[in-house]
This record gives structure tokens, sequence and C-alpha cells, in this order.
């Protein structure tokens, strides 16, 4: 099944129609909140109520890596920064139903500190979190330069891709349309190379202001977006492929610099392994003037179901 150049436009216009017809500000303040965790009734326990109304089947793990990151760091001295985090998706979460946040002060010395975060939802663990914090301290340095990239005003906007997609009905399009936070621009390699590097730039629709925590909780957050898909590209496939099911089994990131997500920055992504249903995943985020920002690595689920016979 393909599309025509007509009805690709046509559903590219009601994408346009409804980006347009939103406030980025309000959109943006829909994700902030998420991180806006409420003390529980015990220290060093916070909870997140449940949507009023839902809109995947899934809470998104970018969502939960970044509220546990949150978690964390109002547990720790402010003179320490997150500059890593180690996660595990154990269960699917349920936006229609609360979280409940746990933190366990595992140690707290001169330059660092460490926190363990166990969530959970109905009792039963979902994800587990363990992040380190670092008092900023002078020593050597070097990093990996920033690829040889297309700047982000050359790039295709990632809803231009998805409108060009069969695989993605005019109900999903139209949801990720209104709720996507951020400017999204991407080059993907043609389905017949079978490539696996890509690279995605981002920029939050509104700004936010200059706390440091809130802009690293936002690249946490988007650090999901996009990584899985790095092992599905040699193997022709999508999120929206019939039959696949994908999911994040793990998540580490490293924090290297200070970030502002309203300012462009770029998520140049590979994939160095597929195999029995799993892939492994690692992307580098640079500032656009090439300073490396973070690191992160994924291990993904990656179910394909082939059709019954006759279909």
């Amino acid at each position: 099944m393909s599309l025509t150049p007509e009805e690709m436009q046509a559903r590219l216009d009601r994408v346009r129609e409804i980006q347009a017809s939103l406030s980025p500000e309000k959109v943006v303040r829909g994700v902030t909140r998420l991180f806006d965790l409420a003390p529980a009734d015990e220290p060093d326990e916070f909870t997140f109520p449940a949507f009023d109304k839902p809109t995947r089947q899934r809470i998104f793990g970018g969502q939960v890596i970044a509220q546990a990151l949150m978690a964390a760091a109002r547990t720790v001295d402010p003179g320490k920064t997150a500059h890593s985090l180690h996660a595990y998706f154990l269960r699917g979460g349920d936006e229609a139903k609360p979280l409940h946040f746990r933190v366990h002060r595992d140690f707290d010395g001169r330059s660092f500190a460490n926190r363990r975060v166990v969530v959970r939802q109905d009792g039963k663990v979902i994800f587990n979190l363990t992040a380190s914090f670092h008092a900023p301290e002078p020593g050597a340095a070097h990093q990996a330069p920033m690829p040889d990239v297309l700047p982000p005003e050359e790039c295709a906007e990632l809803v231009e891709n998805l409108a060009a997609d069969p695989n993605v009905s005019d109900a999903q399009l139209e949801r990720m349309a209104r709720l996507r936070p951020f400017e999204t621009r991407n080059v993907r390699p043609a389905s017949t190379e079978r490539g696996t590097k890509h690279y995605q730039w981002y920029r939050l629709a509104a700004p936010i202001g200059d706390d440091p925590l809130l802009h690293r909780a936002f690249l946490a957050y988007v650090s999901d977006m996009g990584l899985l898909s790095s092992s599905l590209l040699p193997h022709g496939f999508t999120w929206s492929t019939p039959g696949l099911f994908s999911t994040s089994l793990d998540h580490a990131m490293w924090f290297h610099d200070d970030i502002r997500v309203d300012d462009w920055f770029v998520y140049v992504m590979d994939s160095d392994w597929t195999g029995g249903s799993r892939g492994i995943n690692r992307g580098l985020i640079y500032r656009r003037d090439g300073t490396l920002i973070a690191s992160a690595m994924q291990e993904g689920l990656l179910r394909i179901t082939p059709p019954a016979p006759g279909a």
C-alpha cells in the first residue's frame, strides 16, 4: 500500500492545520508539568497522578526516565549535577494510573552522590533508575567531533515523513501532531540502503527559563525519541511496520555539558547489532556549535509477527 502525492499532501496540510491551531507554549507547559512530582507521605517518596485523558497505551519511556531523574535530583545537594543515569524498563506503564517514586540515598560523598529510584504502579515495580551526581571540577578534556550533518533548516520535518507513511493512520498522525513539544527535523538513510546511522535535530517549541535541571530533564525525555529506530533501519522496519512490537528494555545516558533544549541540538544515532529479537542503539547529542553534550545507549526488544498464511 502506498499513498499518492495528493493524499500525502492532504495529510500534511491537516497536520499543519492542527499545529497552527495549538499554542506551542501550552504544549511545552503540558510536558513541563510531567516533571512536577508531588511529595508523598514518606520522606524521599513522590507521586505523579493519573492522566485525565490518556493518549497512549503505554507510558512514553522518556517521561518516566525524566521523572525519575527529577525525583533523584530533589534529594541531592544542588551543588552536584547529574552526570549519568542507568535505567531498566520492567513493565509497561499505564497513563490511567498514578505513579509512585521511591528514592534510595545510596551514597553521599564530597564529589559524588548516587541515588536509586524505584517506580511503582499498583504496587508493582515498572521501572528503576540509578543516577550519579558530581560536583563540577577541572580536568583534561576531549570529545568526538560532531559529524558532518545538514543544518536543521535543510532537513525534512518529521511530520513530513509521518504523513508519507501509509502505515501511520490519520488518527495516529493527528495525535502526534498535537503532542509534539519539540520541533523535529530528521535525516534517515533510504530504506534500500539498509543503513543504521541517522540524525534528528530538536528544539523545544517554547522557552522554559534557565533552570539547568529542567533542561536536563527535557534532554532525558527526548533521548528516548528515535533512538530505538536505529536498530530497525537495516531491516527496513519502522515503528509502524505491521506485526512489529518494539519497546525499550534499558536506557543509559551520560551528561557532559550544559544544554539549552530551546536551542537547536542534534541527536546522531547508530546501531551496532541486532539479534535474538533485541537491538543495540547508541547516540551522541551535540549543540549546534559542535560541543558534545550527552551520550546515550539503549537496548530494545524487536519482535516481528509474520502475517498469517493467505493474509
